[in-house]
């Protein structure tokens, strides 16, 4: 973080100077208000919770802040299956699994033709018609229409589904340079989004070179993994492009994307007057170059280290700006993750990574050969995170009764999806348990699929299998290390410590809906967590 950089925007009003006493509200933390006015929700994509416990002496900014002084649930998860980003972002706070929300996969997320974006953007049009319920925004709105919410990420998905439907203030990255929008929301951008793309953010890191935040001695990885960045530029230093054009489209695999993110949520928090009451209102950040750098160079590089201590310092400056301009007593802060990651293949099983990369094909020529032998077409079956799903007019044009087809044919692909190397299970939707305690492969299927989408069978690759032959980090698996995320509540109301009671990132939407007073207006996955409760 360029400290010069930080006084130039606090002095210009982008962030605020925070006094010493919001610098020191970690330890002691004033009673809690009669109700918070404002939420504020903190993704971070791809934040495993074993980065606080790996680099705990060098963090010292906001995470520190967080980790320290609030109440961190050791055992908490993303408890579905395909562990991408939409999904996780659809349950931080509508308390419900995928199977509630409809948002299954990153693929049909958001994406929607008929919401384009602002501002000429070539980029698809994004929405979120495909959310189903409400989220915390809906039932504070239930209570008291003046409630606002705003909602910031460099990724559409990651902006879009925490608020679910709501039609509230929600921006995202263009990949241009500029944060927009879709006319899903509005007509045109806000006279603050406006001036804030005018200052042309992404020009002042252009030609930059991202090099360790601290001497190379405080990192043990080494800078030296072929299997990183898919072979090229793997070492430090990583310059970003001197072409604003080239600029624009890469700077989210730097970190100076988070400081972007972290600007356009603080200007729109004093712009919107968010959080100065009566009404209770919400802040969605989603910071996710963490997930970008995981991606390229993997959760044991040395880039990821660096990465999360200077998200560190950017969030101590976030926090500080946050309570320089609004009541510690008055906020209430959750901070989570959408997912975690794997490792390479070739970093943890040096000798044998070959038979980590199992091929869909087997799957995909097996049901092509049944759609051809039921005489349906050949789109009649698809095969995507490990889901079979199937297309029931293509039966019926056949002439064919899914209904009666498909339970004997899956009880036969689930026989040879078995037989196939780095398979761990596979089982006919209608098969699964019931919220297995002691299956979590299952339960996270079970918790992952709508009742109404047409999935007949699903296949598990063993741990740190992966599908194809990809060249970066992965996740999506129900498996410990794409599930397990971070889980921290943080201000007056919390009672501060450590609860290894079995948590789910779906606990967070009822918990703080207890927090502030209101109402969820359906039924909920989640609990509230009580323990952590003042």
């Amino acid at each position: 973080m360029n400290l010069r950089r930080i006084a130039s925007l606090a002095a210009a009003g982008w962030l605020a100077a925070a006094p010493a006493a919001a610098q020191q509200t970690a330890g002691r933390l004033p009673a809690p208000a009669q109700r918070p006015t404002l939420v504020v929700l903190i993704t971070v994509d791809q934040l495993r919770p074993d980065y606080f416990t790996r680099w705990q002496g060098q963090l010292t900014g906001g995470l520190a802040r967080l980790y320290h002084g609030g109440a961190v649930f050791t055992r908490a998860y993303q408890d579905h299956a395909i562990t991408e980003t939409a999904p996780g972002h659809a349950s931080t706070l509508s308390g419900r699994f995928p199977r509630g929300t409809g948002v299954v996969q990153n693929i049909a997320g958001v994406n929607d033709p008929q919401s384009p974006l602002l501002g000429g953007s070539t980029m698809m049009g994004a929405s979120p018609f495909r959310f189903r319920g409400s989220t915390l925004t809906d039932w504070l709105r239930v209570r008291d229409p003046r409630t606002r919410a705003l909602s910031v990420s460099r990724k559409d998905r990651g902006a879009i589904l925490p608020l679910g439907r709501a039609q509230q203030e929600v921006y995202w990255y263009g990949y241009d340079g500029r944060f927009t929008t879709s006319t899903y929301y509005a007509d045109t951008l806000p006279t603050w989004v406006q001036r804030y793309n005018a200052s042309n953010p992404v020009a002042r890191f252009a030609g930059q070179a991202w090099t360790p935040l601290l001497p190379a001695s405080a990192y043990a990885e080494p800078d030296s993994v072929p299997v990183e960045s898919g072979g090229r530029g793997y070492t430090f230093p990583h310059v970003l492009s001197a072409n604003p054009d080239t600029a624009g489209r890469t700077i989210p695999e730097f970190p100076w994307m988070d400081q972007l993110t972290m600007e356009m949520a603080l200007a729109g928090l004093r712009e919107m007057k968010l959080g100065q009451g009566p009404q209770t209102d919400v802040l969605a950040v989603s910071f996710s170059t963490t997930d970008a750098v995981g991606h390229r160079y993997g959760p044991d590089s040395r880039e990821i280290h660096d990465q999360v201590l200077r998200l560190d310092r950017m969030m101590g400056v976030f926090l500080d700006s946050l309570y320089a301009g609004r009541d510690p007593k008055s906020v209430v802060i959750a901070l989570t993750s959408d997912h975690g990651v794997a490792s390479f293949p070739e970093v943890t099983h040096p000798n044998d990574a070959a038979r980590f990369h199992p091929s869909p094909l087997p799957v995909t020529r097996w049901l092509g050969a049944e759609a051809r032998r039921l005489g349906v077409d050949s789109t009649a079956f698809g095969f995507d995170d490990g889901m079979v799903s199937y297309d029931p007019d293509a039966f019926l044009r056949a002439g064919r009764d899914p209904e009666t087809v498909l339970p004997a044919l899956m009880t036969r692909f689930v026989a040879f999806a078995r037989g196939l190397p780095g398979v761990m299970q596979a089982q006919r939707v209608s098969d699964l348990p019931r919220d297995s305690a002691t299956n979590p492969i299952s339960r996270r299927w079970v918790h992952m699929l709508p009742p109404d989408l047409p999935v007949a069978a699903v296949v598990t690759l063993k741990p740190e299998h992966v599908w194809g032959t990809a060249t970066y980090a992965q996740h999506g698996t129900p498996h410990e290390y794409d599930t397990a995320v971070p889980v921290i509540l943080y201000g007056p109301m919390i009672r501060p410590g450590r609860y290894s009671r079995f948590t789910r990132v779906v606990d967070i939407a009822p918990t703080l809906a207890r927090i502030v007073g209101v109402r969820p207006t359906e039924v909920l996955d989640g609990r509230v967590l009580v323990e952590a409760l003042r």
